[in-house]
C-alpha cells in the first residue's frame, strides 16, 4: 500500500512538474506577458510601466559567463549607442539569480553592459514566455519585440550572438520603431 502511495505521490508532483514546464506558444500579435524584474542595475522593472509609451525587446539568453551569451551580451554593449537611436527599452534576461559571483550583476559588469539585465531567477516569467529549454534549467536565446502597445510585434528564435545587435538594429528598423525624442 505505501508503495502505491509512493508511485501515485510520484505520479502527481511529475504531473505538475510537466505541466510548470510545458511550453506556451506566444505568437506575433498576442500580448506579452506582464512581467516584474529585478535588473543588474539595482531597479526594478515592470513591462506595464512602458505599454502605450516605448517599445520593448527582451532578449532571453540561457547562462551567464558562458560563451555565445559574452559574445551577445559584449555585442549589445557595443552597439548601445546605435540602439538607443530608437524609442526603445532593452533588456537581456535568463534564469540566472540577480547576485552572487555568476549572476547577473556581475556578468553585467563583467561585459560592461550599458543596459539591464534582468533575473528570473523562479522561472516563472521565462515560463510565461515559453522559453524555457526542455533540456535543462534555462532559457532558450530568443528575443521577444514588443510594441508599445504590448504586443508582440516579432519573435526572433534564431539569435546570433556576434551580430545579435546589428540585428535587433535592423529588426527595429524593419518594425518602424520610432527614433528616439
Amino acid at each position: 500500500m505505501r508503495a502505491l502511495m509512493t508511485i501515485g505521490l510520484m505520479a502527481v508532483l511529475a504531473a505538475g512538474v510537466m505541466a510548470q514546464t510545458a511550453a506556451v506558444e506566444l505568437k506575433v500579435g498576442d500580448m506579452a506577458p506582464d512581467f516584474t524584474l529585478q535588473g543588474s542595475d539595482g531597479k526594478t522593472y515592470k513591462l506595464a510601466d512602458y505599454r502605450g509609451k516605448q517599445a520593448v525587446v527582451v532578449a532571453w539568453f540561457p547562462k551567464a559567463f558562458t560563451n555565445g551569451c559574452t559574445i551577445e551580451c559584449k555585442s549589445l554593449a557595443a552597439n548601445g549607442e546605435r540602439i538607443r537611436k530608437f524609442d526603445v527599452a532593452y533588456f537581456m534576461a535568463s534564469v540566472d539569480p540577480l547576485e552572487g559571483e555568476q549572476g547577473n550583476a556581475a556578468f553585467a559588469k563583467a561585459q560592461g553592459a550599458d543596459f539591464p539585465l534582468l533575473s528570473d531567477a523562479d522561472r516563472s516569467v521565462a515560463a510565461s514566455y515559453g522559453v524555457l529549454s526542455a533540456r535543462a534549467p534555462l532559457a532558450n536565446r530568443w528575443t521577444f519585440y514588443i510594441d508599445k502597445n504590448g504586443r508582440i510585434a516579432y519573435i526572433d528564435k534564431a539569435v546570433n550572438p556576434p551580430t545579435s545587435a546589428e540585428d535587433l538594429i535592423a529588426r527595429l528598423a524593419e518594425l518602424k520603431v520610432a527614433p528616439r525624442p
